[in-house]
């Protein structure tokens, strides 16, 4: 029998610029910007030339990878942007 999981979750907190970096250190050059107000939802805008001729899903694959097993735990949420540089450009993003 499984024991019953404790009454409070504890998360690691992650601060923004982790994020950012760890997002960088993948995709060296990108622009990223992480944004959150609890430090356990976040939303981040990236840009960069390697999403070219991806598709949204093989774009936010690529930036999930970068943050490993952090997503669902210290990252509860992630609302992804994932752009190229002419799309940012285009929506006045960049």
């Amino acid at each position: 029998m499984i024991p019953p999981r404790p009454a409070t979750l504890y998360y690691c907190v992650m601060q923004p610029h982790e994020i950012a970096e760890l997002i960088q250190a993948a995709l060296p050059g990108a622009r990223v910007q992480v944004e959150s107000e609890d430090n356990v939802h976040f939303a981040t805008r990236v840009i960069t030339a390697a999403f070219s001729g991806k598709r949204v899903l093989a774009r936010h694959q690529l930036i999930y990878g970068a943050l490993g097993a952090r997503v669902g735990n210290e990252i509860h949420a992630l609302s992804i942007d994932a752009l190229t540089p002419e799309e940012a450009a285009a929506r006045g993003a960049g």
